[in-house]
């Protein structure tokens, strides 16, 4: 068998979780490209001490929101605060998620590097083994007992006298088992 081919790609767009998405589009959407007002700059940005600001923020605000419950709750500045904390927590996660490609990146590196070791553990036991499957060979050729070499062997009449014996008559119509050998 063939394997079937493979589907066509998506062209222009298609639909994900309900929302239509473009394949032209970024990976992450600016904040201003999703309707929603940036809090700190887009430029040179050190996203950790950012975080770290807009969850003080967020705890700030929620202490503001629970003065606001316990004076009064019907007040409007009651939903102001929710809406503040809901945008604090659309920035936060929108700079977690500008993490994304390098947590990826950083996956990927981790990923090569346990195969790179295991490859290099494979490889070593391998050569282990294969040294000592060479020391055994190179023992048991050692430990072979002496051949007398003084005359040569004559393979096909040994077989034919061999064979002729046990089974009698003659050989010729046999097969011959050694003719690689000569």
């Amino acid at each position: 068998g063939t394997a079937p081919k493979p589907p066509a790609p998506h062209l222009d767009t298609y639909t994900m979780f309900g929302v239509t998405v473009n394949n032209d589009d970024a990976i992450i959407q600016s904040l201003e490209s999703q309707g929603f007002k940036r809090l700190y700059s887009a430029k040179d940005i050190d996203r950790k001490k950012e975080l770290r600001k807009l969850n003080h923020s967020v705890l700030v605000n929620f202490l503001d929101l629970i003065d606001i419950l316990i004076k009064c709750p019907e007040s409007p500045k009651r939903d102001e605060k929710i809406e503040d904390i809901n945008l604090l927590f659309i920035h936060m996660h929108h700079l977690i998620n500008e993490f994304r490609p390098h947590q990826a990146r950083e996956t990927l590196r981790v990923m090569l590097m346990v195969q790179r070791r295991r490859r290099t553990q494979f490889t070593a036991k391998f050569k282990e083994q294969l040294e000592k499957v060479e020391s055994i060979i190179q023992e048991a050729i050692e430990n072979l007992p002496e051949v007398d070499t003084e005359e040569p062997m004559d393979t096909k009449e040994g077989l034919e006298s061999l064979v002729g014996d046990k089974v009698g008559g003659d050989v010729t119509d046999r097969p011959e088992y050694c003719s690689s050998l000569e």
